[in-house]
Parts: C-alpha cells; sequence; structure tokens
C-alpha cells in the first residue's frame, strides 16, 4: 500500500471470471443479491455483474463492494455498513439505512427514511433525500483499471457531477438534514480497501485524486473573493485525454486554482453564441460533445490560459478576465442545467 491508499496486486485474474452470453441469458437473481449478513466483507468483482439489477438488503456491520456496472441497485435496512457501488446506469433507491458510508456512482440517486450516512458520491442528476436525516456528501474518488470503461457502459460521463446539489423533498423548518464533508476528507477513513481474497487481483487506488476516475470537483458554491474561469473543450477523438492532462497540469502548477464543477453537454451554433458571446466557436461544436471546467482561484483566468496553451489542437476556450468568467460560467452552467433536464 503508498502512501495514497492504493493497492497493487499482481495475482493474474485471480477470482476473476468472464460472464459468458449463455450465463447472462439464464439469470440468477442470488448473484445478484446480497442479504442478511453481519460483519462480513464481501462484493463482486468487474465482469460478474454486467449491467444487471443488484439488490443489498438487510446487512449490518458489513464491508461491500460492487466493482461493476449495473442497471439499478437498492440498498435496505442496511446498519453500519460501508458500501461501494460501481456506475450505475439508472437509479440507486437507499432505504431505511443508518450510520453507513457509501461510495456510489449513479444516473438518479434518492434516500429515504435514512439517519446519517455519509456518501461521496457522482450523480449524472439532482440527488433527492426524503424523510432523511443527518446526511452528508462529498465527490467520489476512486481508481481501478475497469472503472472508467465501467461509466461508459453504463452510459455515465464523469464530468456530469451533481454531488453537491442536494434537494431535501421533506424539509423541516429551522433544520438542515444534509451537509457536505470537508474537502480534506480523507476517503479511506470512511470507505475501507477491500483486504480480502476475492479482490487480491484487483489494482485499487482511493484518496489520490490524481488518479480518480471521477474529477475533485468543491461544488459550485463560489467564493465572491476568488476569480472564476471558464474553459470549454470542443471535441475532437482525443478530447478526453485533452481534459485530463489540462486538470492535472494545472493541478501541478500549484496555482491554487481549484475545480468547481464540470460539465458534459452538446451544443448547436446559436448555443454557441448565446454562452461565448461570440460567433467564433459556431463551427467548433458541431464536432461533438463539449466538456466545460469551472475553476476559481488567485488569478485563475492567467493561470488556466498559460496551460490551456499546452493544448496541441488549440480546441479550447478560456476566459480572459475574472468579470467576462462570471458570465461566461453562468451562462455555460444555465445553458447545460436546461439541456441536462430536458
Amino acid at each position: 500500500m503508498d502512501h495514497y491508499g492504493c493497492l497493487w496486486f499482481s495475482l493474474s485474474g485471480r477470482h476473476q471470471h468472464k460472464v459468458t452470453r449463455d450465463k447472462r441469458d439464464k439469470v440468477d437473481p442470488k448473484d445478484f443479491t446480497i442479504k442478511n449478513l453481519n460483519g462480513e466483507t464481501v462484493g463482486r468483482v468487474p465482469g460478474t455483474v454486467n449491467g444487471q439489477q443488484f439488490i443489498i438488503q438487510n446487512c449490518q456491520d458489513c464491508n461491500i463492494f460492487v466493482f461493476d456496472h449495473s442497471a439499478t441497485i437498492s440498498v435496505d435496512d442496511c446498519i453500519n455498513c460501508r458500501i461501494f457501488l460501481g456506475p450505475i446506469k439508472t437509479s440507486v433507491f437507499v432505504r431505511d439505512c443508518s450510520d453507513c458510508k457509501l461510495m456510489i456512482a449513479c444516473q438518479q440517486f434518492r434516500t429515504r427514511d435514512c439517519k446519517k450516512l455519509d456518501t461521496f458520491l457522482c450523480c449524472t442528476t439532482q440527488p433527492i433525500i426524503e424523510a432523511s436525516t443527518g446526511m452528508k456528501f462529498g465527490c467520489f474518488q476512486y481508481h481501478y483499471p475497469e472503472l472508467e470503461e465501467q461509466f461508459q457502459k453504463a452510459g455515465l460521463s464523469v464530468y456530469n457531477n451533481n454531488w453537491s446539489n442536494i434537494h431535501d423533498f421533506t424539509p423541516v423548518a429551522g433544520e438542515t438534514n444534509f451537509s457536505l464533508l470537508p474537502a480534506e476528507a480523507a476517503i479511506d477513513n470512511y470507505i475501507p480497501l477491500p483486504e480480502t481474497e476475492q479482490f487480491a487481483s484487483m489494482q485499487i487506488c482511493i484518496g489520490d485524486r490524481s488518479r480518480s476516475v471521477v474529477p475533485f470537483t468543491v461544488g459550485p458554491k463560489r467564493n465572491p473573493g476568488l476569480e472564476p474561469c471558464l474553459i470549454v473543450f470542443f471535441h475532437n477523438e482525443n478530447i478526453l485525454n485533452r481534459v485530463k492532462h489540462f486538470i492535472e497540469e494545472l493541478r501541478s502548477r500549484e496555482t491554487g486554482c481549484v475545480l468547481v464543477q464540470t460539465k458534459e453537454v452538446m451544443m448547436n451554433p446559436s448555443d454557441a453564441q448565446r454562452v461565448f458571446t461570440s460567433d467564433n466557436y459556431e463551427k467548433a461544436v458541431l464536432q461533438g460533445a463539449v466538456i466545460g471546467l469551472e475553476y476559481s482561484g488567485p488569478d485563475c483566468c492567467q493561470a488556466c490560459q498559460t496551460v490551456a496553451l499546452t493544448d496541441p489542437t488549440g480546441l479550447v476556450f478560456v476566459s480572459a478576465t475574472g468579470k467576462e468568467a462570471s458570465t461566461h460560467v453562468d451562462n455555460f452552467y444555465s445553458f447545460a442545467d436546461m439541456q441536462m433536464s430536458l
């Protein structure tokens, strides 16, 4: 284990197996259910769920890991459990659970009748809590070699993450049922590494933001004392690597700029004109989905412009000044939120 809590095992394919088409056609619900356990470490390795529905129910004091993509997952009646759920194509429902720590990537997140859940989340839509108290949220941070492909198979973009935009369906006057976890929260204090033989062949890394498949964001509560900046990458076949390079390069320069929020959306020429207040980008948006990053920090626009110059394609927009950036950020994310709600 290294300084960041990474496991590097070299057992070749141990306890992993491919699920054949015949086996997928003959689904046994028991293979996709974990229930009635106490004090155990259990789960599924990559390639064993393959987009099926999954159920976790009535577990106590357990460590549960689903290292694969699924269609939908329900978590019911669990107490004091640590649970990791890989990319979920549609919804995860957490009901009647208490004192649990969760790491979840999904399209829709919803809780009901829950107490004291700490959740590190990547969620495409606005997370919803209902009749739940003591809820705390942070940004999803995890890595293992198969995770990025699992996001793609589940149809989720790692850049569409509304983890901090919580909607309380049943608010109580004068009370707050949810809060955000500290940005410096150590993940391995919440979700442990699965140190059992079942997962021995996996290469898992937690706590290292430079390796997390989902970029770490602080959430869109803007600090008025810091300069904002909008960066938009226009599509080509290498867009994902270009965005990763930008994020890592800006981090390595220790500029003090933090990534506030991200979004991946389709745009048309009229959208580009409205967002960028310029007709210079009308052709660029026709090539495919764009990825927008909002940063905030001291002299943020200058820092982002310097790093953007390392992009070999030049297919990138960067706000020129903080004043312009405030307008660009508002325009882009208002447009993106409207697109996501359609």
